[in-house]
């Protein structure tokens, strides 16, 4: 799929692996909707990449419903979604001390991760298949989910982590069947250890960084949030990629911690 003339929804898109996204796509000619919950930074992004700003809490259907309707705004078909919204959280199933894992903290880790990428789905997949097919396959657009190895091989502490993530995994193939009549792909990438504004800067985040990288077999560092970008935006270009989760991690299976 051709991405320039387009809109593109990016959620997570003021920093991190959605920001590097955003940026990849408006480099390619869309028109990309930054749907995200810190304003300042959100709005700056949008401003430098001419796309447009919504606060966005993917957990919330109306939100996300505004988000796909300021696509629709920009006066460009709506033909790709990208979800990088996302929260992490650790906590054994049961801690040393014999307590159980907190519910509450549990529920808020699948409410955004997963059911925030359900949200997305869903609704840009309605609204994209409003749109008049591009080719003669039928081709409308292409949504894109973020996963995580930890949905794949879950290290200790990762339970509620690792369960959300799983569930955008396997809600991959069936949603790329459903809306295959539609004539719209469904993809997953499934991140290993990229490098994001969670490590912090320093000396110290330095040094923890390279820790993480010893298990990388090659490249032997972390991955970088430009080049996940790279990937959306080919996932996203090749349409006969469908129903796929595709790992970026250097080569990396993870050790139980």
């Amino acid at each position: 799929m051709d991405l320039n003339g387009i809109s593109a929804l990016v959620s997570g898109g003021a920093s991190g692996l959605g920001e590097a996204t955003a940026r990849e796509l408006a480099s390619a000619g869309a028109t990309v909707v930054v749907a995200d919950l810190n304003a300042e930074r959100g709005q700056a992004v949008a401003k430098e990449i001419d796309g447009v700003f919504v606060s966005t809490d993917v957990s919330q259907e109306d939100q996300v419903k505004a988000a796909v309707q300021a696509a629709v705004d920009t006066g460009k078909p709506l033909r790709a979604a990208v979800s990088c919204a996302g929260i992490a959280w650790a906590s054994r199933t049961v801690d040393r001390h014999g307590n159980p894992h907190d519910l509450d903290s549990y529920q808020k880790v699948i409410q955004v991760n997963l059911i925030g990428t359900f949200n997305v789905l869903r609704i840009a997949a309605a609204e994209i298949g409003r749109t008049e097919p591009i080719n003669e396959d039928g081709e409308r657009g292409s949504i894109l989910n973020t996963a995580s190895l930890a949905g794949i091989e879950g290290q200790i502490g990762q339970i509620s982590y690792s369960a959300s993530k799983g569930g955008v995994i396997g809600m991959t193939l069936p949603a790329a069947r459903d809306l295959a009549a539609m004539g719209i792909t469904v993809n997953t990438i499934a991140p290993g250890i990229l490098e994001t504004p969670i490590y912090g800067d320093g000396p110290g985040s330095e040094e923890f960084k390279q820790r993480l990288a010893e298990p990388v077999p090659f490249p032997k560092r972390l991955g970088t949030a430009a080049e996940f970008g790279k990937l959306a935006r080919t996932l996203l270009e090749v349409s006969y990629v469908n129903g796929e989760v595709v790992r970026i991690d250097g080569g990396l299976r993870m050790p139980p911690k």
